[in-house]
């Protein structure tokens, strides 16, 4: 009995185990039986508090049969009331065609109109023995038939008849075989409106399903045009890091410079040399911390700055620095503190308007049209208003008014002494005015208007070599151009006279006469780029003095050059800044304007230029993106800029100077 016992304990427990999911016919009709007596209401709930609706019947088993899919209760309670969920209104979601039904969408793209053309197909297309034309051509030849074909031929009724047409061979004409037999099935009125009624069910089921795919290819666009906003952004977002990597790299560069700076003043200190600064136009980071100019409006001058006329030329030490201006028809730049905007004082000893300046810590330089150069301590600058208390005299009845004479006699005496002290060296050699110059550590190299390039000495002031730009443009031949020829000043050309060409008009329709032989020249090393008005740029070997290869491309004077270890800018009357390679030589880009450029000066991030428009131009080489900095600017247009990272000084011919945050 014990063996027995367990057999059956295995099977009741075996039978316990598969209960939930195996229902037996009794049982499958007891709930069918118990469920018709309380079939639950359309979109309502049934006993247990369960929500039947339409989207129920996808939910439900295609087969009640064992298998991997386990029958509950819930499966039958949905194949209950499935005729009642058909019979009930479909809801329409949102998202398909609105003059389309979800069930005749269904219907639409189910096979049955396949197997109905088929059938159609079929009925027009039935094999000749079938329609007895066997038995009419034996019936021709006097030959007998069987039984089978007798019984064929009389089930055969009105409807099939076979008619036997002879239009088809008179219309292939004499050539076609005579008396050839065409044949057709006559299907009867019943069977061809019910050919009629599935071809127009079959067309309308093309115009639903040509709807819903329209609405599928319209919803993908949407979608399409949603990932490309999503991909513009990101793209954006990878500019910006772009952009925010170049100028880590540039701060760390600029900081890395001015760790190397502290070290040599430092050992220059120690040994008693006099230090001459780096020049800041070489560097790409800043010498301070960017977070000074975080609480400043982007793209936005918040300071201004008066002259009596338009301003020729200027440049800053760093931001809240020193800033030094000159102004047309004014020999005495003015020096100001950036940080109060305040003018600290004037640069007195020039005969004639400053062309060019540069400004490096606590030294200025300027060339003018007088030929000299002039090196400045701006640490001596004084105040020109030398007056004190001691000039107040009373003159009675409370009245006060100031002595003239000894203010005169304290500015005359104040004036030589900001004279000897502030002007520390004099450099003359120029026969013209000096109209481009740049310095770094104790060598300077200018550009005068007599067509020269002079290489100075900044220790003993002496100029240690003489770069002939007229001797240049005759011998072509010994230069390595990348044109042998060049369209503005053939090497025939003499240029003994003076230098003088008529500007394009600014954007306000004025214009002016450019007589600046030498717009530009910056030296790395012994390597030296000057830009001139035969619309060349030279590319010099300070040891040798000669011009080693000449970039023509330029259709006008060229204004401003900057160069860095890859690429040369130069800008011109032409309206275009050039991009050259400096490995090859060649055009690396062109960066077109409406009017002539004046100025430039870039890094690795942008290019900032004044091209004969009130506002500023900036150009984002990372993106390629031009943009123009006009708010709370120059009512006239712009013609000087000097920016040092994102602190950027211009002056235009509105006599003003704007301070911009970038």
């Amino acid at each position: 009995m014990a063996p027995f016992n367990h057999k059956k304990t295995d099977s009741a427990r075996i039978l316990s185990d598969l209960a939930p999911v195996i229902m037996t016919p009794r049982m499958i009709n007891s709930a069918a039986a118990f469920s018709s007596r309380r079939v639950p209401s359309v979109g309502g709930r049934n006993a247990s508090g369960s929500r039947l609706d339409f989207a129920s019947i996808g939910r439900a088993p295609l087969r009640l049969t064992l298998g991997t899919h386990k029958v509950t209760s819930r499966d039958l309670q949905i194949v209950e009331a499935t005729e009642e969920l058909l019979d009930a209104d479909i809801p329409e979601p949102e998202g398909v065609a609105s003059n389309i039904s979800l069930l005749r969408g269904f219907n639409a793209t189910i096979p049955g109109a396949d197997k109905d053309r088929a059938r159609r197909r079929r009925m027009r297309h039935i094999d000749t023995p079938r329609l007895g034309l066997k038995k009419l051509g034996m019936s021709a030849r006097g030959l007998m038939t069987d039984d089978d074909d007798n019984e064929r031929q009389s089930a055969v009724s009105e409807e099939d008849e076979v008619i036997i047409s002879t239009s088809d061979a008179a219309k292939r004409g004499s050539k076609g075989p005579r008396g050839s037999l065409s044949t057709s099935k006559a299907l009867g009125k019943e069977e061809l409106t019910r050919q009629r009624q599935e071809i127009m069910r079959d067309k309308e089921n093309l115009h639903v399903r040509r709807s819903l795919i329209n609405t599928e290819i319209e919803e993908i666009t949407h979608k399409i045009e949603a990932l490309d906003g999503i991909r513009a952004k990101l793209e954006g977002n990878l500019l910006k890091l772009q952009e925010d990597e170049l100028e880590l790299d540039a701060e760390l560069e600029g900081v890395q410079e001015r760790l190397i700076f502290e070290q040599s003043h430092t050992r220059n200190e120690k040994g008693g040399i006099l230090h001459i600064p780096t020049s800041s136009r070489r560097r790409k980071g800043p010498s301070f911390l960017p977070s000074e100019h975080d609480e400043l409006p982007p793209g936005v001058a918040f300071m201004s700055l008066s002259h009596a006329t338009s301003i020729t030329a200027l440049d800053f030490s760093e931001p809240y620095g020193t800033l030094v201006s000159a102004s047309q028809d004014d020999s005495q730049p003015h020096v100001w503190d950036l940080s109060t905007g305040m003018e600290i004082g004037r640069l007195r000893g020039h005969n004639g308007t400053i062309k060019c300046l540069q400004v490096e810590e606590n030294l200025c330089l300027t060339g003018g049209e007088d030929g000299s150069v002039r090196i400045w301590d701006l640490r001596h600058v004084e105040d020109n208003d030398l007056w004190d208390e001691e000039d107040v005299v009373n003159v009675g009845e409370g009245t006060e008014e100031l002595d003239t004479e000894a203010i005169y006699d304290k500015r005359s005496k104040g004036r030589e002494m900001d004279k000897d002290q502030s002007c520390i060296r004099l450099l003359e050699g120029h026969t013209r005015a000096v109209t481009a110059l740049y310095f770094e550590d104790d060598c300077l190299v200018t550009g005068a208007s007599d067509k020269t390039l002079r290489q100075w000495d900044l220790n003993t002031g002496q100029c240690v070599m003489t770069m002939d730009i007229l001797w240049a443009i005759s011998h072509p031949h010994t230069i390595n151009t990348m044109t042998m020829t060049n369209p503005l000043f053939p090497a025939t050309t003499a240029f003994d006279g003076h230098f003088s060409v008529p500007m394009p008009p600014y954007a306000d329709g004025s214009w002016d006469m450019f007589d600046d032989f030498v717009g530009g020249v910056q030296f790395w090393g012994y390597g030296l780029v000057s830009g001139s008005g035969d619309g060349a740029v030279r590319m010099w070997d300070m040891r040798t003095g000669q011009a080693h290869r000449t970039l023509l491309g330029h259709t006008g004077p060229i204004t401003c050059v900057q160069f860095d270890e890859i690429h040369i800018l130069s800008g011109s009357l032409d309206k275009t800044i050039r991009v050259w390679d400096l490995r090859s030589g060649g055009t690396f880009e062109t960066i077109k304007y409406d009017h002539a450029v004046t100025a430039l000066q870039f890094d690795s991030r942008k290019v900032v230029a004044a091209a004969g428009e009130n506002g500023i131009k900036v150009y984002n080489r990372t993106s390629m993106q031009h943009s123009t900095l006009l708010v709370n600017g120059h009512t006239k247009p712009a013609e000087k800029l000097r920016y040092m990272d994102r602190y950027l000084v211009s002056g235009g011919r509105d006599s003003s100077l704007k301070i911009w945050s970038l």
